[in-house]
This record gives C-alpha cells, sequence and structure tokens, in this order.
C-alpha cells in the first residue's frame, strides 16, 4: 500500500473583495483528498473553478479559509492551512516543489544557479547541484552558451523549460504542476512527461494542472474534477 504524503481535508477558500463592497467570492468548498507516493493526480474543472488556486493553497501561496493540507514531511504531519511562515519556508525547501506557468527570478543570476538553487538549499554540495542543473538544462533543449546568462531575456518557451528544471532538480515528496507544457514544442512536452513519469518512479506524489488532456492521461493515474 502506498504511503500517503498529502492530505486534504474538508479544505473551503473564499477571495472577499473589499473594494466592492466585501463582496465574498467561494472558490473551493470542503474538498477533501489524498494523495500517495507515487501517484500522479490531475485536478480537472471549468476555467475559474479554483484549479491553480489549489495548488497555491497547498504551497502556502493562499491561505485556506477553513480545513486541513497536511503534508508528510521529516517523519510527521504538517498542516500548511496552520503554519506559520518560517514552517511553510520549511516545507518548500524539503517536502514541496512547485512548477508555475511564470519564471520569477533576481537579476543577473545565471540560469544554471536558479536551476541549482532548491539543491543547494537542502544543503548539496555546489559542483554536485550544477551537474544536476546542467544535465536538466542539456535534457530540455536550453544551449549551453545559455547557462551562465540570465534567464530574464530568454523567450517564454525557455523560461518554461528554465521553471521545470528548477522543480525537477531536487526530489520533493510532493510536486505541484500548473500547467507545466504550456508554450512548449511537442519534442519539449515529451521530455518533461519522461520528467513526470522518472519522478513517479522515485517516489514523488504530483498533483497538477494540464490543459492538454491527452498529456494529462498520459501524465495522471487518476483525477480530481473541481466545480462539478
Amino acid at each position: 500500500m502506498m504511503a500517503k504524503v498529502l492530505k486534504i481535508e474538508n479544505l473551503a477558500k473564499s477571495f472577499v473583495l473589499h473594494q466592492q463592497g466585501g463582496v465574498r467570492i467561494p472558490v473551493l468548498e470542503g474538498l477533501s483528498a489524498e494523495i500517495g507516493a507515487g501517484e500522479a493526480v490531475a485536478v480537472t474543472g471549468p476555467s475559474g473553478r479554483g484549479k491553480s488556486s489549489l495548488l497555491k493553497l497547498i504551497y502556502g501561496t493562499y491561505r485556506a479559509t477553513s480545513g486541513a493540507i497536511r503534508i508528510f514531511s521529516a517523519g510527521q504531519w504538517k498542516d500548511v492551512a496552520s503554519a506559520s511562515p518560517r514552517e511553510v519556508l520549511e516545507l518548500r525547501r524539503d517536502a514541496i516543489g512547485y512548477v508555475t506557468q511564470f519564471l520569477r527570478v533576481i537579476p543577473r543570476v545565471p540560469t544554471e544557479r536558479i536551476v541549482a538553487e532548491p539543491l543547494i538549499d537542502r544543503g548539496v554540495t555546489e559542483d554536485e547541484a550544477l551537474a544536476r542543473a546542467r544535465q536538466l538544462l542539456e535534457r530540455l533543449n536550453i544551449p549551453e552558451r545559455l547557462w551562465h546568462l540570465s534567464p530574464k531575456t530568454f523567450s517564454g518557451g525557455e523560461q518554461q523549460r528554465v521553471n521545470i528544471a528548477r522543480g525537477f532538480a531536487a526530489r520533493f515528496p510532493l510536486l505541484l504542476l500548473d500547467e507545466p507544457t504550456a508554450s512548449l514544442d511537442e519534442e519539449n512536452r515529451r521530455r518533461v512527461l519522461e520528467l513526470i513519469a522518472e519522478a513517479r518512479a522515485g517516489g514523488s506524489a504530483i498533483i497538477g494542472v494540464f490543459h492538454d488532456a491527452q498529456e494529462r492521461q498520459i501524465a495522471s493515474t487518476r483525477e480530481i474534477a473541481l466545480g462539478e
């Protein structure tokens, strides 16, 4: 029986529009789910029903209105919904990887360093972390001449591939993917699907949003439907 990595319990999230008279917009209500090691769960549902918001709640970018988001890390369950900012940062370092749709970087930091950072933050030597980063950048077809440059001026597709390389650099117990293949060509989409399969084989639990139905079917083992 696969070990559980994530337990979502009666999760709810609403946004309050303070500049519009305090109007309350419910996004999620009473969501419960469990995800085990080696599973890849696709979050589905109509646009605007909270797919990306769910990933941000798990990562601690958004705070839950109510409910629990428990992640198994360092031998114990930790609730993101009630964690302190310091505890959220620790979970991001040790337990949660996140591939977003947008790359946010500090100017002038080389691409290979950006990809290596999650490993360096865990105490991996710089040489070993950079070797892993270069391997992923090569695999995702980022030319070597770009590795020492900041990705601020890269194309959208190149930035997305840097983001993917960073997300897969370390082995996270839980990996969040928000449309990881968006804006990629067929060859790079195939390589991302290979990375997802390898992460699953290594024991990572994956929860993702996939725009393409065929890729969703290939990448995931089951689905969680929102708003239906």
